[in-house]
């Protein structure tokens, strides 16, 4: 369910307790390992951390005027879900991450990128901190133009 927020005190505002503070939780520990450079905004309906045009002028590949997405936070219909865009860059990414999870005693729910939650205590938090903060924005950008490279 996308939502038509257009500021993240909005989007927080419309959820239901339980998932406000849920996500909330979450955010915290997002913004507390934040790489630097990256910004938090609304995009596709979600909380979504961005390189900004500032240090990436070429924006999303799928709509240059989008700043490019590196991860996601939302309130889905029957889930939340945080969108990890490193994890869907790097094998080792997910590899390390399902690691974690498995030595936190937790059951990943994942896609390629998305990581499925109905609780904040189905998260290792730390875990979750230790993945945003993995992947400097300078790397991140440089895999993101090795797969669009590849496309071509």
């Amino acid at each position: 369910m996308q939502s038509t927020s257009t500021s993240v005190a909005d989007y927080l505002a419309e959820l239901p307790a339980d998932r406000k503070a849920a996500i909330t939780a979450v955010r915290t520990v997002i913004r507390k390992n934040l790489p630097k450079g990256l910004v938090e905004q609304m995009q596709y309906g979600m909380i979504t951390y961005v390189v900004p045009h500032q240090r990436y002028p070429a924006g999303y590949h799928c709509n240059p005027k989008d700043a490019l997405p590196f991860a996601s936070l939302a309130s889905q219909k029957n889930h939340m879900a945080l969108y990890l865009m490193t994890v869907s860059q790097s094998p080792a990414m997910t590899e390390w991450l399902t690691e974690q999870f498995a030595l936190a005693g937790k059951k990943l729910d994942m896609g390629k990128s998305c990581i499925r939650f109905k609780k904040v205590e189905s998260l290792p938090l730390d875990v979750i901190g230790e993945a945003m903060a993995r992947v400097s924005v300078d790397e991140y950008i440089a895999a993101y133009e090795a797969i669009l490279a590849q496309r071509k």
